[in-house]
C-alpha cells in the first residue's frame, strides 16, 4: 500500500496548474448515457475515481478512451443495465448511472454505494425523486431494482440541498414525457456545468444556478464535445498548502468565484491574495495566523470538502478557531490524526475546537477519507521533521498528482510504492 514521506518545512514557491473538476466530471461521464453516440470530453482528471466511473461505463456497455486529458465515450452499444456492488461500493458517484439509465434504458439495477467513510449519506432523496418521476424502485439484496415503463414530469421539492440527487434527477427528467420542476436544487458550480453540458445535447432546462430548475423533456440527446471546468477544491487545497508554508504561489487554471467563501477566510485569516480573472496569488505574512470561526454550508457557503484542510491551517493559528460542519456532521476522522501530529482540537458531535500551537510534529498518520488525507499532507508539509501518511489510495480518488505539483513547488514529499 503506497504512503507519502513528507520533510516539512520547506517553503513553497511558483505556478501550480488546477486539473479538471473531480465532481463535475463524473455526473458528465454518466450523462453521455443519454445520448447515442460519441461524447468527448476534455480537460478531465487523471484520478481514481474518474478510472472507475470509466470501467463502470464499460461494463453498461459504452466504448470509454483516454487520450492525455481527453476522454471519449461511445454509448452506442450501451444495453447492460447493472451496476454491480464490486464497483458502487468503492465510489459514491456510481449513484448517478441511476438517473440516465432509467431516462435511456428504462430500468436500472443499482448497488447502495459505498465511497468515503464520512458517515450516513443516504439515497433516500435520489429514489424519491425517481418515484415522482413514474419509476417503480424496489430493494432487495442490497441493490435498488428500478423500473418504468417511461418517466413522467413532477414537481419535486428536495427537502434538503442535494448535489447528487439534483443531478440525478436532472438526468432522468431530460427525457421524461412533459415538465419537472426541481426546488430547492442545488447551487454548486458542477451543477451548472451539467446544466450547460445537457442543454447542449439539446435539453431543455431553464434556471441554471438558482435554486429553481424547470426541465422540459425531448425525444432525444445528441453527443457533444465539451471541456471540463476546473476543480474549485484543488483549487482551495493549494491555496492552504501556500498559506500553512506561508509562502508566495500562484494557482493558475482556476475561477476565482468559485471559491469566494475560502478565499474570504483566507483574507480573514490575514494572508493578502491577488486575484484574476483564473489565477489566484497568495503571500506569506509577517504576523501570525489569526484564528476563524466558520460553519460549512451548500455552494455559495464554506465546502465541507474544504473544512479538513483550512482546519489544518487552523492548528498553527494565533488562538482558537470554532469549525462546524452541517454538511457531513461526522466529517472529523482526520481530527485524530492531526492530534498525533501535537495539533490541539477538542470534539464535540459536529464541532471542532481548534487550539493553535506554535508548531506541529511529523508523525506516522493514515489518510481516512479522500479530504481528510489533503489535510494530512497540508499538515506534514508545515510540519517539524518527517511525517508519513498510509493509505493514500484516497488522496489519489480525487487529486491528480497532488504529490508532484507540491514538489514542483518546492515540497518534499517521496511517494513510497507498498
Amino acid at each position: 500500500m503506497d504512503k507519502f514521506v513528507i520533510q516539512g518545512g520547506k517553503k513553497l514557491h511558483g505556478s501550480v496548474r488546477v486539473s479538471g473538476a473531480k465532481n463535475a466530471a463524473l455526473p458528465l461521464m454518466t450523462a453521455a448515457l443519454l445520448p447515442v453516440g460519441k461524447t468527448v470530453l476534455h480537460n478531465v482528471p487523471q484520478i481514481n475515481d474518474v478510472k472507475m466511473m470509466a470501467h463502470l461505463l464499460r461494463i453498461i456497455g459504452a466504448r470509454v478512451d483516454f487520450e492525455g486529458d481527453t476522454l471519449i465515450i461511445d454509448s452506442t452499444n450501451c444495453t447492460y443495465t447493472e451496476a454491480p456492488y464490486e464497483l458502487v461500493s468503492k465510489m459514491r458517484a456510481s449513484i448517478y448511472v441511476l438517473g440516465p439509465l432509467l431516462a435511456r434504458l428504462h430500468e436500472a439495477d443499482v448497488s447502495f454505494p459505498g465511497g468515503c467513510a464520512i458517515g450516513t449519506r443516504p439515497v433516500d432523496m435520489h429514489l424519491s425523486a425517481m418515484k415522482a418521476l413514474g419509476a417503480q424502485i424496489k430493494i432487495e439484496h442490497g441493490y435498488i431494482i428500478a423500473r418504468t415503463e417511461g418517466l413522467q414530469g413532477a414537481d419535486i421539492v428536495f427537502e434538503k440541498v442535494s448535489v447528487g440527487a439534483t443531478a440525478n434527477t436532472l438526468m432522468a427528467a431530460v427525457l421524461a414525457d412533459g415538465i419537472t420542476d426541481i426546488w430547492n436544487a442545488a447551487l454548486e458550480p458542477e451543477i451548472g456545468a451539467l446544466v450547460d453540458f445537457l442543454n447542449l445535447m439539446g435539453a431543455d432546462i431553464e434556471g441554471k444556478d438558482t435554486n429553481h430548475l424547470r426541465i422540459r423533456g425531448v425525444k432525444a440527446l445528441q453527443p457533444v464535445e465539451t471541456d471540463m471546468l476546473p476543480d474549485r477544491i484543488e483549487a482551495g487545497t493549494m491555496l492552504i498548502a501556500g498559506a500553512i508554508t506561508n509562502s508566495d504561489i500562484t494557482v493558475e487554471n482556476c475561477n476565482p468565484e468559485h471559491i469566494r467563501g475560502p478565499i474570504g477566510k483566507l483574507r480573514e485569516s490575514g494572508f493578502k491574495l491577488d486575484v484574476d480573472e483564473s489565477s489566484i496569488r497568495i503571500y506569506p505574512i509577517d504576523g501570525g495566523i489569526k484564528p476563524m470561526r466558520f460553519t460549512t454550508q451548500p455552494y455559495p457557503g464554506f465546502p465541507t470538502d474544504l473544512q479538513a484542510q483550512f482546519m489544518a491551517l487552523m492548528t498553527i493559528a494565533d488562538g482558537s478557531s470554532v469549525i462546524e460542519d452541517t454538511i457531513f456532521p461526522n466529517r472529523f476522522m482526520h481530527v485524530a490524526e492531526l492530534n498525533r501530529m501535537h495539533a490541539d482540537i477538542q470534539l464535540d458531535k459536529n464541532i471542532a475546537v481548534v487550539n493553535g500551537v506554535k508548531n506541529l510534529s511529523g508523525s506516522q498518520v493514515m489518510a481516512t477519507d479522500l479530504r481528510a488525507s489533503a489535510a494530512l499532507v497540508l499538515a506534514g508539509l508545515a510540519a517539524n521533521g518527517k511525517t508519513e501518511i498510509s493509505r493514500i489510495y484516497h488522496i489519489d480518488r480525487g487529486y491528480e498528482n497532488i504529490d508532484e505539483k507540491l514538489c514542483k513547488l518546492g515540497a518534499d514529499i517521496t511517494r513510497l510504492k507498498g
